[in-house]
């Protein structure tokens, strides 16, 4: 299934994800060019929410641009496998290497505000991230690293601390969204 079909089929879980899963397909209709960072407006990332094998942790960078414990993820840069961008940031940002999606299927679709920021020396304006979110299984035995370019830290965050840990009131909403559909 092709990732505009993966859109479209997605069935959102709360009022907000179903007005930003219309704009997307809206904006879909409109933009030729969302799967890439020259549109500088707006533009798809992949990201997942990393649970261990308990499901009691989640998987978690300090992200160096936001400054706030979140989730791994990233610009699809063209790629439209969504999921296979989601599980490659994961790897990049934290080492870890055994990893699988405990659904195919998107778990969360947003629109979520960036603010402009300087990155590798050149100012980023502020722009939307069309953000496309999936539930993966890590292990914990996995050797983690941080991604010195764009993250200080990695660890695994048990989940009764991530309201606290997480600074980002709009994201602490997407990871609860995420985690009903578990059950948790």
């Amino acid at each position: 299934m092709n990732w505009i079909e993966q859109i479209k089929n997605y069935r959102p879980t709360s009022v907000e994800e179903k007005k930003d899963r219309e704009l997307i397909l809206n904006y879909i209709e409109k933009h030729d060019d969302l799967l890439v960072r020259d549109n500088l407006l707006m533009h798809f990332t992949s990201s997942a929410l990393v649970l261990n094998e308990t499901r009691d942790a989640t998987l978690m960078v300090f992200h160096n641009q936001f400054q706030a414990w979140s989730w791994p993820g990233g610009h699809v840069d063209a790629d439209p496998d969504f999921l296979s961008v989601a599980l490659r940031e994961v790897r990049e940002e934290t080492g870890a290497k055994n990893l699988r999606p405990i659904f195919e299927q998107i778990a969360s679709l947003r629109m979520l505000a960036i603010e402009g920021h300087w990155k590798k020396g050149a100012y980023v304006p502020a722009h939307l991230h069309l953000s496309v979110g999936y539930l993966v299984e890590g292990s914990s035995k996995d050797e983690l690293r941080h991604k010195e370019d764009e993250n200080k830290a990695v660890r695994w965050i048990p989940l009764r601390e991530l309201d606290r840990l997480c600074r980002e009131e709009h994201m602490k909403v997407v990871y609860r969204h995420m985690l009903q559909k578990l059950d948790l």
